[in-house]
């Protein structure tokens, strides 16, 4: 499990400009982690997590393409049923809200890479690494938490 930017990048909607933008990082040899595709009628928005973030940064500022960073969570999970439900049930438990999720399918070993956008990403790895349940989450809050000396 690790942090790592994802670019959203937006292109016009029309044919070749997703083969442009795959076709220099190729050329630049940077490999995709993950991917996901959004389109509307004028335009479409490529969500991709690369393996060279700042080498990808002068890729698309090259490019002249709009694009945005964002910070998500990445996930090693075991490609079978059930595997990315039970991380998002955990998150779910811990009331940390989910914007959107994307997975890899089928890679070697088995395994599969599940992106996930939370606000709070430091708070989520925290809640999967730690297996903290609700409750004990909520006791270490109301013990921070101090009372006014006047309080009775």
């Amino acid at each position: 499990m690790y942090i790592t930017k994802q670019f959203s990048i937006f292109m016009v909607n029309k044919p070749g400009a997703l083969s442009q933008v795959l076709g220099e990082f190729a050329k630049a040899k940077i490999n995709i982690v993950a991917m996901t595709m959004m389109d509307s009628a004028e335009h479409g928005v490529m969500r991709v997590i690369f393996t060279s973030p700042e080498r990808t940064k002068g890729i698309l500022d090259g490019l002249s393409m709009p694009y945005s960073e964002t910070d998500v969570l990445c996930l090693n999970l075991t490609n079978q049923s059930g595997a990315l439900a039970d991380v998002v049930e955990k998150l779910a438990k811990h009331h940390i809200n989910i914007s959107y999720a994307y997975c890899t399918a089928g890679a070697r070993g088995g395994r599969t890479t599940g992106v996930i956008k939370v606000a709070d990403v430091k708070k989520a790895i925290k809640v999967l690494e730690g297996g903290q349940s609700p409750a004990k989450m909520n006791k270490k809050k109301e013990k921070a938490m101090r009372r006014p000396r006047n309080a009775k």
